[in-house]
């Protein structure tokens, strides 16, 4: 069975950028409610009991439910592990291919935040790396990086309930905002690795 990731910091510990409620709402309610919503789709079949990303892989271009359910389930985890009450600062190594990609961390940080700005709808706006360099992208709706997209290292929600408690419909300030709390600890470890983050059991 697929669990609600508890949050890694208190509700109250990004304020006053992110409130408790939006994260009473944003991860009680919706994230709950995708979890809940991907176990009842796959009680009864092959797909129940199997790991997150096996049901994201299975359904992908095949179940567009369950894919987008699933695929939820596994974008909240990520987000909330891309965020960080304390300070962080990317590795030696990230912040040199930050340098390279972007030019500098500034430029990368803009990059993002006019990614999630322009991007149309609901969706996400990823940092990833790919084929040595980094890359800025968003994705629509439920969808995250293919394999052929790189390793995400971080991401920023860009649905209007990750936001519209605190901004109402000021997407570039939530981003502005929650660009500082980027926890590249995280994304580090991501870079570091090479592989993709895996939801916890």
């Amino acid at each position: 069975m697929i669990t609600l990731m508890p949050l890694p910091f208190d509700k109250s510990a990004l304020e006053p950028a992110i409130s408790a409620e939006t994260f009473e709402y944003h991860h009680g309610k919706h994230h709950k409610a995708y979890v809940d919503k991907t176990n009842e789709l796959v009680a009864g079949t092959d797909l129940e009991g199997k790991p997150l990303e096996a049901i994201i892989a299975a359904s992908r271009g095949k179940d567009h439910k369950l894919f987008n359910q699933s695929a939820q389930v596994w974008n909240h985890g990520f987000y909330w592990s891309s965020l960080s009450p304390e300070k962080t600062r990317p590795s030696a190594e990230l912040a040199a291919a930050i340098d390279s990609a972007f030019g500098s961390h500034e430029a990368m940080i803009e990059k993002l935040v006019t990614e999630g700005v322009g991007h149309f709808a609901s969706g996400w706006a990823w940092l990833v790396s790919k084929g040595g360099s980094l890359e800025v992208i968003s994705t629509h709706d439920a969808d995250l990086p293919g394999e052929d997209a790189g390793v995400p290292l971080l991401v920023l929600d860009v649905w209007e309930h990750a936001y519209y408690i605190d901004r109402r419909n000021d997407r570039k300030a939530y981003l502005t905002a929650a660009s500082e709390l980027l926890n590249w600890d995280f994304a580090s470890a991501n870079h570091g690795s090479g592989e993709r983050w895996t939801y916890p059991a």
